[in-house]
């Protein structure tokens, strides 16, 4: 009816996705929403009718957005030995350290529970990594993402 080819139409109607979905994952404001489009070049007629779907749809995209995002299991405790071999047959005097944890999970109310094994050096490793993570996510820069992915 539209004398129009389909990969232009569909690209269309991607591209208005696309819009709506970072706009209302973003929670822009009508002001900085209305500079994103005005750069296309539409219209003004057509400019404010994107507007207004924007603001009746963004919360419940939001919802469906939130619906959609994977389900991460989450912490419930742990579990930790240590184990040492000080000697073996072909070995008399070793220290062999190892560090066996269990991981208990929750998700979609089922628990799970995961068996990690490793050596200390290796742990004390991965405990600066998180600590540095954590160090980093401090920094304003991070700060502001988080922020505007909630």
């Amino acid at each position: 009816k539209l004398n129009i080819g389909v990969d232009i139409i569909e690209h269309g109607v991607e591209g208005l996705v696309y819009l709506l979905t970072e706009s209302s994952k973003l929670m822009i404001s009508e002001v900085d929403f209305q500079d994103s489009i005005h750069v296309l070049g539409f219209s003004d007629e057509l400019n404010k009718s994107l507007l207004q779907l924007y603001l009746d749809n963004r919360k419940e995209i939001r919802s469906i957005l939130g619906e959609l995002a994977p389900r991460l299991p989450s912490y419930h405790s742990l579990e930790w030995r240590l184990d040492v071999q000080l000697a073996s047959r072909s070995l008399r005097q070793q220290i062999k350290p190892a560090v066996t944890m269990k991981l208990h999970l929750n998700q979609n109310e089922d628990q799970t529970a995961q068996v990690l094994q490793t050596d200390p050096a290796t742990l004390l490793h991965l405990i600066q990594q998180l600590e540095q993570a954590l160090g980093e996510m401090k920094m304003n820069h991070c700060r502001r993402i988080v922020r505007n992915m909630k």
